[in-house]
Order: structure tokens, then sequence, then C-alpha cells
């Protein structure tokens, strides 16, 4: 079906008495992300831009606008004027939080517009055409894996778990599946949300109570920094090793380079912001069907593979 800028430019040409040959049919692709209010959002800033100039070199038919916002409120604003303002085709969007901005997206959806949902659900199932998402059960499991693996499943650890959330609860999940049946005692399991100076702080703590920590889950790469900071400064790095998530360029340099307190990182990608995109382009530009959902893998990152995980000029 022609778009409206596409009817209106066949209008003026025919009132004007030119010829109305078929125009090339153009779409506008809004894309709606939290501002960069940490490492990982940081990335899906970085990798949503790098998508942007791609996808607009590639498909000239193709005009994608990208909007930030610090807060739920903002961001259910931006989508507004992305229908209002924008006239959008498509919605791209990360929601903030999932509640909040549950009918904002829904009244995108109702004013005719392809949505692609990344990371966080909505509370409503059924609302978006397309759904991409990292997969945080596999994240929890793979980490599990390689940590009961490199302890010949036998040894005590700590975890440092991020916010309370349905993400989080999926990861420890995957994770004490992944341990069951070992020797492999957890000492003590507490939120760092996500954050380095929270997993500076629990790990401060860790380190004043166990004498002995034979290997950390830091479950995220922001939470990774902190604990590897305390480590350092209780001097304790030739006694434990820390696995990490989602891969942030500092840690995945760690691993590129043999670093023994962190020798692998597990993926949960901000790149698949990019995925996303390049979905809901194909929706538009190929004649095969782009619907349903599309889960990232969480492959483990070593010293062997790292370089491709490698994203220097990203912010995180």
């Amino acid at each position: 079906m022609p778009t409206k800028r596409t009817l209106a430019a066949f209008v003026a040409a025919a009132a004007l008495g030119l010829p109305t040959f078929a125009a090339a049919q153009e779409y506008t692709i809004g894309v709606s992300i939290p501002a960069a209010t940490h490492g990982w959002t940081g990335g899906v800033n970085f990798h949503a831009q790098q998508a942007k100039e791609r996808l607009e070199s590639l498909y000239p038919e193709i005009s994608i606008t990208i909007t930030t916002a610090s807060d739920p409120g903002g961001q259910a604003n931006d989508l507004e004027d992305l229908v209002s303002q924008r006239n959008i085709d498509a919605l791209v969007v990360l929601p903030f939080e999932s509640g909040p901005l549950t009918d904002p997206v829904r009244r995108v959806k109702d004013a005719g517009v392809f949505v692609t949902v990344v990371d966080r659900g909505l509370e409503q199932e059924g609302i978006e055409d397309l759904y991409v998402a990292g997969n945080n059960h596999e994240l929890g499991r793979v980490s599990g894996e390689y940590i009961r693996d490199q302890l010949d499943g036998q040894g005590d650890i700590v975890v440092l778990r991020g916010i309370p959330t349905v993400i989080d609860d999926e990861r420890v999940q995957g994770f004490q599946e992944a341990i069951e049946g070992s020797d492999i005692n957890i000492l003590d399991m507490q939120h760092a949300n996500w954050n380095r100076d929270d997993g500076f702080e629990v790990m401060q703590d860790f380190l004043a109570r166990f004498d002995r920590i034979d290997a950390v889950w830091a479950q995220d790469d922001d939470i990774a920094i902190g604990v590897i900071e305390a480590v350092r400064q209780a001097g304790r790095e030739d006694e434990l090793f820390i696995v990490g998530g989602a891969g942030m360029k500092d840690i995945i340099r760690r691993v590129m380079e043999g670093d023994r307190l962190v020798p692998v990182d597990v993926l949960y990608p901000p790149a698949m912001i990019a995925t996303a995109m390049d979905l809901t382009v194909q929706n538009f530009v190929s004649n095969g069907p782009v619907v349903g959902q599309y889960i990232l893998g969480s492959p483990l990152i070593t010293q062997e593979n790292a370089e491709q995980y490698y994203f220097p000029d990203s912010p995180f």
C-alpha cells in the first residue's frame, strides 16, 4: 500500500500536469530507546546510530529517526510525536520500563504502525509484530556451565545479581540449573543492580566475610568492573576468577589479552538494537515475512573468539 507521502507526491504531480510515473515508495522508521544512562544503554545508542547510517545508505527509500529518553514519561511523549509529527510507518522501541510503555506502544500499533519491541517485553502480549531480545536464561546457563567446568564441579562462589526483575530471575534460574547436582556452594547472592559502584560495595562485603572464594558470577559487565576493583584492592586476584556478561569492550579487551582474572565473558549485546532495525527494514524491502520472535544466543566469549565481539569505538 502506498504511503501518505507517496500518494501526496502523485496527486501533486497530477495537479501540475506532470507525468505520473510510479514513485519509489518511501518509509519512515522511528527508533525509541533509553538515553545512555549507563554502559549498556550507551552501547545501544552507539549501535542504533551505526545501523541508521548503514541502512539509510543501503536503502534510499528508508528514513530513520532516533529518539532517546531519560524516563518512561519522556519516552511515551517521544512515541506520540513519532506518530503525529513524523508519520512513521514502523517503530522500533526498547522500553525504558515495560509497564509504563505498554499503553503508549499499543496506541502506536492502533495507528497502523508496524511495531518491533526490543529486549524488555510489554506487559500485554500480542501488541508487537516482532520481538527481538537476548536470551537471559541462556546467559545464566552458559555462565554456570563455565564456572562448574573450571572448578571441576566443586568450590565456593559468590553471585552478584542485577536489579530485581524478571530478566534477573531468568538469569539466576539458568545459572542454578547449570550447577545443580555439582558440589559448587553459593556462599551468598546479593543484588548489585547492574551498577559498578554497587558491584564494588557488594564484593567488598563478600571479601570481608569469606576467607576463600573460588569464583564470582557478576552477571553483568558493569557489575564486573566494580568486582575487579574490589578484588584488586583486597589483593586477592590470584585466588579467584570472575565471569560477567553483556560484551562491554573493556571486558572483551581483557579476555583478548588473556587476563587470568577475567578469562571469559558471556554475550548479551547492546547491538541487538541494530538487529531489530535490520529486521524491521526487511519488512518493507523484502518479500519475506518478518513477524514473530528473534531471540539472540548467548555465546561464551573466549580469548580465541573475542576479537569478533570487540567494538573499540563503542562507549560500551
